[in-house]
């Protein structure tokens, strides 16, 4: 295969080597308007967007990868195979499981559990344990440490399931550490192992699952995710 790719119609080039991933393209959108100069749209297929600019004069691009394992998988295969990206920051939002994290903390997921069939096409005899790559994770918890931000570092739950029929499963992950569950995680950190490449995922709590009384409003969504993005941005612009 060559670029454009089925998925991305952007030319050799347009990507630089690390791309902050929103699940939200008009997410992607609103960083490249909101934080980056000389942004440019690099990719529009089936409206999920992609750009490339400068932050603070340093190469940066974003782009949205969907909802779920499998949308995160494709966009991430071919940005990693096809277009010489090195590093995928998943930036977004995820619900708390542990009392240990609160609704606007910012989590760096170490580890990536999930209940994805995803892990089955690597035929292994065993199971998997997807990772991040420590030097993109410890790079962010240090830039962390001198924004003033109270990074937490531990598992998530990467879940197949949005609305869980009401089960109460996620009691038993949160028993075993994890932190907080979100969507995507697993899949990109297990392409990144199969390429050969870096990944990272950081998250906003924007609810909680035991604190239930306290949900981000729109308008402090968008101002947390902001502090989150900053984090992002300032740790990996090259």
């Amino acid at each position: 295969m060559t670029v454009p790719t089925p998925h991305i119609n952007a030319k050799e080039g347009d990507f630089h080597k690390t791309v902050l991933m929103p699940g939200d393209p008009l997410r992607a959108k609103y960083i490249a308007e909101n934080f980056l100069s000389e942004a440019a749209e690099v990719t529009n297929v089936r409206g999920m967007l992609g750009y490339s600019g400068k932050y603070k004069g340093k190469n940066i691009s974003v782009m949205g990868s969907g909802m779920g394992i499998p949308s995160i998988s494709i966009y991430s295969h071919e940005l990693y195979s096809f277009y010489g990206v090195e590093n995928i920051i998943r930036i977004g939002s995820c619900g708390g499981y542990s009392e240990d994290v609160n609704v606007n903390d910012v989590i760096i997921a170490q580890g990536a559990c999930t209940n994805s069939n995803f892990m089955s096409q690597f035929h292994l005899e065993g199971t998997f344990a997807p990772i991040a790559d420590f030097e993109l994770l410890l790079n962010t918890f240090n830039k962390a440490k001198e924004l003033g931000i109270d990074a937490k570092v531990g598992n998530v739950l990467s879940s197949d399931n949005f609305y869980a029929q009401g089960s109460e499963g996620w009691k038993k992950w949160k028993d075993l550490g994890v932190l907080a569950v979100e969507m995507e995680t697993a899949g990109l950190y297990a392409e990144a192992a199969s390429l050969n490449k870096k990944a990272l995922g950081i998250f906003t709590v924007s609810d909680h699952f035991i604190y239930t009384d306290t949900i981000l409003s729109s308008k402090e969504r968008e101002t947390k995710l902001n502090d989150m993005i900053t984090l992002a941005l300032e740790t990996f612009a090259e």
